[in-house]
């Protein structure tokens, strides 16, 4: 006659054996095991002796490897941060079972003030193995560890500890959070302490970076564009912000935003050539030509090696040739005036031909109506003869 074992007498036996592993300190990671094997049956998920003894069981572990970097003794560094993180997750399941009522419906929760006492006391490691790992590029358990530390705010089981969403360290570990979710192309990780990373101040320019590429990930143009604006009112010297918003109203054809942004930082900076160029191209963009070349050559005066100064101040003279040639009738005086604008645009173009000689496709065409203008025989076929092989 065959007798089965029943299950109970089987847990018990593996739940003894786990605690013998434990008091010896030997063969943890077989008490963990097989603890996980247990909770694996949604049977014992109700048995808090199965959690105690695998919080207890990843805990031994932790001290062990604390121990023996206290003692300058050969131990993973690494191993210690994932077997921290390990520690509080097994300690928060504990705990959820701990508070559930019994069954007369009371809550009587036995382990968690100690436990949460001495978690307290190993918080930090939470954050420095977040720290640790995103310095070496893991963001994923960077991402992990970050998470776990700031959640423990909203813990029951730590509800005695005093800890504050706020607190500073609370906001750098958000603000890894953003870093890591950023990196792994992850919108809903890298949002999700969005308000408490922002509250990071040493690194604020860099969230709000994080933030509206996030934005740009998701296709979220009010917030990204949203982003943008509060970045350039914070950092109105920073090229990142002001670049992009202005790429964007350019693209949106939103010039009088444009017009009002760069206003906005010449105000803050008169003589910062990003800001000159960027209304140059405004001016060009709305059609006023001669405020264009004037703004060119302002900047040209300054630095004449800006070949997009050059470039911008002569399509303005081009520009001003063809609504000539559109909107007036043809006499001699349209004539003489038509010309002058080709001449005046021709110096600017070929200084930005020499200084960008790569971008053939933007001096080309210009030059080609220019030397077709000026009838300029050699280089116009000089041009002529590049259109056609390019």
């Amino acid at each position: 006659m065959i007798f089965l074992i029943p299950f109970s007498y089987a847990q018990k036996k593996e739940i003894s054996q786990a605690q013998e592993f434990i008091k010896s300190r030997k063969s943890l990671d077989k008490a963990e095991e097989s603890m996980r094997k247990l909770l694996k049956d949604s049977v014992n998920r109700s048995n808090i002796k199965i959690y105690l003894t695998l919080a207890e069981a990843v805990r031994a572990q932790y001290e062990q490897g604390n121990e023996k970097l206290y003692l300058k003794e050969k131990y993973d560094t690494a191993a210690l941060f994932i077997t921290a993180h390990k520690m509080f997750e097994a300690y928060e399941s504990l705990d959820s079972v701990d508070a559930r009522p019994n069954e007369k419906g009371v809550v009587k929760i036995k382990y968690s003030k100690r436990n949460a006492e001495y978690l307290n006391t190993c918080r930090n490691n939470l954050y420095n193995g977040g720290m640790y790992f995103a310095l070496n590029k893991k963001c994923d358990t960077a991402y992990r560890l970050m998470d776990t530390f700031i959640d423990c705010v909203r813990q029951p089981l730590f509800s005695g500890c005093g800890y504050r969403e706020d607190a500073p360290l609370n906001k750098a570990a958000a603000y890894f959070t953003l870093y890591c979710g950023y990196k792994m192309q992850d919108p809903a990780k890298a949002l999700k302490y969005e308000t408490l990373a922002l509250q990071y101040d040493k690194r604020h320019e860099f969230a709000l970076r994080f933030v509206a590429e996030v934005y740009n990930m998701k296709k979220d143009t009010a917030n990204y564009v949203a982003m943008l604006t509060r970045g350039f009112n914070e950092y109105k010297d920073s090229p990142y912000f002001f670049t992009r918003l202005m790429d964007y109203y350019n693209g949106v054809n939103k010039l009088d935003s444009a017009f009002v942004t760069v206003e906005s930082a010449l105000a803050h900076n008169p003589g910062n050539e990003l800001f000159l160029f960027a209304k140059s191209n405004v001016l060009l963009n709305t059609g006023d030509y001669e405020g264009c070349i004037a703004v060119c050559d302002s900047l040209i005066a300054r630095n004449d090696t800006l070949a997009d100064a050059y470039y911008d101040a002569g399509v303005a003279y081009i520009n001003m040739a063809f609504n000539l040639e559109k909107t007036v009738r043809a006499s001699k005086a349209t004539r003489t005036k038509l010309l002058s604008y080709y001449r005046k645009a021709l110096p600017y173009m070929e200084r930005y031909r020499a200084l960008a000689p790569e971008q053939k496709d933007k001096w080309m065409a210009a030059l080609y109506n220019i030397y077709l203008n000026l009838n300029m025989g050699a280089q116009f076929e000089e041009i002529d003869r590049m259109i056609r092989n390019s």
